[in-house]
């Protein structure tokens, strides 16, 4: 699956962002997609992560301040980032793939399928 991240852009701390994670042509049916991060010199984190079934996890440093959410007719994924901080300014990419059970969703191994980035920058 051929994904398009984008929406990131320069927000001052405390701002908010909306990412998106497109597959044109494609369906996400049956398949898991979440979102990374990646800072300068630091490795890949998950951030967050949403199941066919809707079923939506999280990183313990987003919850309550980032939703992921999907819009199947659009065959688009959405990463709401509310109150950001000058520490979350980072590469931020959509990965998806099929059959990614719950303890591997936050995982980057587990997606064979990356968008190719969005940079998000927060200045404090």
């Amino acid at each position: 699956v051929q994904l398009q991240a984008y929406g990131g852009g320069l927000v001052q701390a405390g701002g908010s962002l909306r990412l998106s994670c497109a597959a044109p042509g494609r369906t996400f049916r049956s398949f898991a997609v979440a979102w990374f991060r990646q800072a300068p010199g630091k490795e890949r984190e998950f951030v967050a992560a949403i199941r066919w079934s809707g079923d939506t996890y999280y990183a313990n440093s987003v919850k309550g301040r980032f939703t992921i959410s999907r819009d199947s007719a659009k065959n688009t994924v959405f990463l709401q980032m509310n109150s950001l901080k000058p520490e979350e300014t980072a590469v931020y990419s959509c990965a998806a793939q099929q059959g990614v059970i719950v303890s591997a969703l936050s995982s980057s191994n587990a997606y064979r399928s990356w968008g190719q980035g969005t940079q998000v920058t927060v200045s404090s």
